[in-house]
C-alpha cells in the first residue's frame, strides 16, 4: 500500500466513526487501514517477547517495546508509510476537527504492541502530554474478541468492555476521567495492537517518536 492509500484511509474511517459520551467522550473508529496494511503490519518480523507482567503499566517493558521509529521507518515500508499517512497534514486535519483538538508543534508516536498470557493493566488516564490516543486492533483470530479494553465512570467502577475487532479502534483525548485498563483474563492468542498518540513536546523519550525532528505543521 502507498502513503496517500493508508492517509485516505485514515480520514475516511474518522469521518465514518461513532462517538459515545458517556463515561467519556470517545469514538468507535472502523476500518481503519486498508486490508492489506493490517497484513503487513501482522507480517512485520517481530517476535512477542517476554514481558514482566508484575505491574499493570507498559513503562515497566520500555526496553522491549517497538515503534515505527526511525530505524523501523527504514527496515519495514508498512512502518513508513503508515507514518508518512499519520504525519501528513491531511490527516492531521482531519484528527484535529474529528476529536476538536490542535495538533500543531506535536509529535506522532506509533508503538506496536504484541500482548499475551499475563498481560494486564491497570486502571489509568493517560498522561496529558498525550493530545490523543488511539487504540487499533489488529489480531485476526474470531477468539480474540475477548481481548478489547475496559472503559470505567469517574469513580473507577467498570462500565463496559470494547469489542476487539481487527481494523477497528478506540480514540478518545486523555483527560482526568478518561479511566480505562485491561483487567487480567485469559489469553486465547496473541493480542496485537497499534497504540497511535500525538503528543506535545514535552515527551521526554525521542526515540519512540515516528520524526522526533519534526512537528507537525
Amino acid at each position: 500500500m502507498t502513503s496517500s492509500s493508508n492517509a485516505g484511509s485514515f480520514i475516511r474511517s474518522l469521518l465514518n466513526s461513532e462517538k459515545s459520551t458517556y463515561p467519556f467522550p470517545r469514538w468507535w473508529v472502523k476500518n481503519v487501514f486498508p486490508p492489506a496494511t493490517v497484513d503487513a503490519i501482522l507480517a512485520l518480523p517481530v517476535e512477542p517477547v517476554k514481558a514482566d507482567y508484575a505491574v499493570g503499566r507498559r513503562e515497566y517493558n520500555n526496553a522491549s517495546r517497538v515503534y515505527f521509529d526511525a530505524a523501523n521507518r527504514e527496515r519495514h515500508a508498512v512502518c513508513r508509510e503508515v507514518a508518512e499517512a499519520l504525519q501528513s497534514g491531511e490527516v492531521a486535519r482531519q484528527v484535529e476537527k474529528t476529536f476538536g483538538i490542535n495538533l500543531k508543534g506535536s509529535y506522532l508516536r506509533i508503538e506496536y504492541a504484541q500482548d499475551s498470557e499475563g498481560f494486564w493493566l491497570e486502571p489509568h488516564t493517560d498522561i496529558r502530554v498525550k493530545l490523543l490516543s488511539m487504540l487499533i486492533y489488529l489480531s485476526k483470530e474470531p477468539e480474540a474478541e475477548t481481548l478489547g479494553t475496559d472503559i470505567y465512570d469517574e469513580n473507577r467502577r467498570f462500565f463496559a468492555r470494547t469489542p476487539f475487532k481487527s481494523n477497528h479502534a478506540l480514540a478518545f483525548v486523555p483527560a482526568a476521567n478518561t479511566w480505562h485498563a485491561f483487567e487480567r483474563r485469559p489469553f486465547p492468542c496473541v493480542r496485537r495492537t497499534l497504540i497511535v498518540n500525538y503528543v506535545t513536546d514535552e515527551w521526554r523519550d525521542r526515540f519512540e517518536l515516528a520524526y522526533p525532528e519534526t512537528p507537525i505543521s
